[in-house]
């Protein structure tokens, strides 16, 4: 039994007439007959009772009638279903982040995607930029947000911004009115920096940006992650060298100042592997360009 008898055998089981049934599915009624006769030999069991003047469905018939019609919905519903994946409306994304993301574009990267797929599921994933490696390599994610860049050849990426560094400090530090730090000011507090491991990681993009400016770090904090970071200044730990996004969100028991002259920028790109041709990543990269463009 194949896809086409079962509907041809609904048509006549529904209208109950192969005149009618023919004139339904636009064939000639011989073949239709025929068919009928072939899928009951092929089945082992009489599917209509044919009298004179009417057909009524057998109880084989009847069953086959509530069973095909089942099969149909469920082959439509399939049908429509991977569409629509195919479409980008309906499915799955794994989205790898690094934190200092949250403060600036990730946000409004997310809710415009939620608006325009809703019915995509988003999983939101946390990670350093060595995890973000690995994960992209391995499928556990489809799209890394790296700062400033995750580099592999089998990688595309894409710059979404550039933003300055700027000093996160305690608020109890007294600045004077100050709006700008100065590195050199810098020699009596501790840096706090992040992550510990692994590295190469954003904390030796900061220590070399500061030996560029000619100022070598006297005393060292380190922790995992930018949040722990956040945390240890504003109970008095230290001080902190983040992306100027990060300002952007006031937590109490912290302040943050320009520094100048200006050390570095640190950029936030976005990747996925070369070879993910997925319609679900495709749009997301393009709409996270196209709120890009708008914020710069």
């Amino acid at each position: 039994m194949n896809f086409r008898q079962l509907t041809y055998f609904i048509a006549v089981a529904e209208e109950l007439h192969f005149g009618r049934a023919a004139e339904r599915l636009d064939m000639a009624q011989p073949p239709l007959s025929r068919q009928i006769k072939q899928l009951e030999e092929e089945l082992g069991a009489i599917l209509f009772n044919r009298g004179r003047s009417a057909i009524t469905l057998t109880q084989a018939g009847e069953r086959l009638l509530e069973r095909g019609k089942s099969i149909l919905a469920q082959l439509e519903d399939t049908r429509l279903e991977v569409r629509r994946l195919g479409q980008g409306a309906e499915g799955r994304l794994r989205i790898g982040f690094v934190g200092s993301a949250t403060f600036g574009i990730l946000p409004n990267i997310i809710r415009s995607f939620r608006a325009n797929y809703p019915e995509v599921n988003l999983s939101l994933i946390p990670m350093n930029n060595a995890q973000l490696h690995r994960a992209l390599v391995s499928r556990e994610i489809d799209v890394a947000f790296a700062r400033p860049a995750l580099k592999d050849a089998e990688f595309v990426t894409r710059e979404l911004l550039e933003e300055k560094l700027i000093l996160a400090l305690p608020d109890v530090v007294d600045t004077g009115g100050r709006t700008v730090a100065r590195l050199e000011r810098l020699e009596t507090h501790n840096l706090i920096l992040y992550p510990e491991y692994p590295r190469p990681s954003y904390a030796d993009f900061v220590l070399n940006a500061c030996e560029a400016a000619g100022f070598t770090v006297p005393m060292r904090v380190w922790c995992m992650d930018l949040q722990t970071a956040l945390s240890l200044v504003s109970v008095g730990e230290g001080v902190c060298i983040v992306p100027e996004s990060v300002s952007n969100a006031p937590r109490k028991g912290m302040k943050f100042l320009k520094i100048e002259p200006e050390i570095a920028r640190t950029a936030l790109s976005v990747s996925y592997r070369l070879d993910d041709q997925g319609v679900h990543v495709r749009n997301f990269v393009q709409l996270a360009q196209k709120v890009a463009r708008k914020i710069l």
